[in-house]
């Protein structure tokens, strides 16, 4: 498949002083971006999220969580791991997710590495005491290595959990149905195995992957994954249950005569794009808010390159056909920063979002800094805030008016009970819709969207 170049398409327009903190101002297309530094003594920011209680998070590969306050940038640190090489290298604290539903379900998930010559991570979940996560229990044990560890987690609308993980260093693993490294697992909350997984009693979702960090969900559902090659051929993925992504046997699309036959035998499914030499792309975000026109309805994907060379871009834009299932365009920004971006959070109410950066260097040097990216001049008013689903009238009876954001049109809808249990499941078909309440018991439900959640109270 062939699709258009990067393009650089940003440019950096003044640099203007903003109290104690640096800030820049960015165009992209018509919008112009405010941006203002947010932490600039992180360790290595590897997760970012716009957590539930309306604060960013973050996760540290040196072993802290962060919970930061997105107005000030004032921060606590609610854990601190003790992990491998006290994340000087690869592995450390990793992924991190919390409960759809948090904070009313306080429950936090991480993937960190401990052990110095002998790596394990570990998938364990916390709970949230409104001041630090407190009581692990680890779900799941996997071999780890100094370097290919995954692993980005993500929740899907049926209240499963996607964990990427790397080969750890042995190429064998991928291919290995029995390995549970270079694949991407899905999980119940509590770390069983789902019934419906692509095989029995296995967590094993797709398999030959090298060392796939990012994650998220798009147009139509679409799950896309972004996979480090070796040399050749970083991958943007579009993730199928069961299907095999090749690795080491194929890297990037299948064009050779010892990769068509292997593509042919095990069905591997081909990049939707690829890069090489490799970029080292990394996290993903699925941008639906209609504050920056030019992203919405766009995946975003964070690049760091490994060793401090320039490329044209350090934030990729996927323009994806209607379906979702193809790529049509991307352009690329923030090249001016030749730093390591390492994940990308968006909040839902302002549009604004924020990038990770690890540095100009392999595998992580100073600075270390989480930067906010907003259309809102922070000398003048700012952004009206927009609800990305709103729920009206709380409590309802007989119906509710749901209304979402644009991005959220034609995506799933997906209600379930305090208990979990799916009790509604469709697309959104507008922007504002109504929904039939008249046989539903009285309670709490929770509604799931393409943008975010809400929670629904019928009398």
């Amino acid at each position: 498949m062939k699709i258009q170049s990067c393009i650089l398409a940003c440019a950096v327009l003044t640099v203007l002083s903003f109290g104690t903190k640096a800030q820049e101002t960015f165009t992209i297309g018509n919008s112009t971006l405010y941006a203002t530094d947010l932490v600039t003594d992180s360790q290595i920011p590897w997760e970012i999220l716009w957590g539930g209680d309306d604060m960013l998070w973050c996760s540290e590969r040196k072993g802290r969580v962060l919970r930061i306050d997105p107005a000030t940038g004032e921060y606590t640190t609610v854990l601190d791991l003790n992990v491998t090489f006290n994340g000087n290298g690869e592995p450390g604290l990793l992924g991190m997710v919390q409960h759809p539903d948090f904070p009313t379900d306080p429950r936090v998930w991480v993937v960190y590495c401990d052990g110095q010559f002998s790596v394990s991570e570990h998938l364990s979940v916390f709970e949230w005491d409104g001041t630090a996560l407190v009581n692990e229990e680890e779900l799941l044990t996997l071999p780890g290595a100094q370097i290919h560890n995954g692993s980005r987690l993500m929740w899907l609308p049926d209240n499963t959990m996607l964990m990427t993980t790397g080969d750890a260093g042995e190429t064998d693993n991928s291919q290995d149905l029995e390995s549970l490294n270079g694949k991407i697992l899905r999980l119940n909350p509590d770390g069983t195995v789902p019934a419906d997984n692509p095989w029995p009693d296995s967590y094993v979702y797709t398999w030959g992957n090298r060392n796939p960090q990012g994650l998220c969900i798009g147009p139509n559902g679409n799950i896309y994954a972004s996979e480090h090659g070796q040399n050749t051929d970083d991958e943007f993925n579009l993730v199928e249950a069961g299907r095999n992504y090749g690795w080491p046997n194929v890297q990037g699309a299948c064009n050779t005569s010892s990769e068509n036959a292997f593509c042919a035998e095990w069905d591997v499914m081909e990049p939707l794009a690829a890069w090489t030499p490799c970029i080292a792309l990394n996290g993903l975000e699925y941008y639906t808010h209609d504050a920056i026109p030019e992203l919405q309805g766009k995946v975003m994907m964070a690049v760091m390159s490994g060793f401090n060379d320039p490329i044209p871009g350090r934030v990729i834009v996927f323009d994806m056909s209607e379906d979702g299932l193809a790529v049509e365009g991307q352009e690329a920004y923030f090249s001016s920063y030749n730093q390591r971006i390492r994940d990308i959070a968006v909040n839902p109410y302002t549009g604004a979002f924020y990038l990770a950066f690890n540095g100009t260097s392999y595998p992580g040097s100073p600075p270390n800094i989480i930067k906010e990216f907003s259309t809102s001049d922070p000398s003048g008013v700012p952004s009206p805030v927009v609800t990305p689903v709103a729920v009206r009238p709380v409590p309802a009876q007989g119906s509710v008016e749901i209304s979402v954001t644009e991005g959220a049109v034609g995506g799933p809808l997906v209600i379930r009970d305090m208990a979990g249990r799916l009790v509604y499941e469709g697309s959104v078909s507008a922007a504002v819709f109504n929904l039939d309440l008249q046989d539903w018991a009285p309670g709490r439900y929770v509604i799931w969207t393409a943008v975010g959640a809400a929670d629904l109270m019928v009398r």
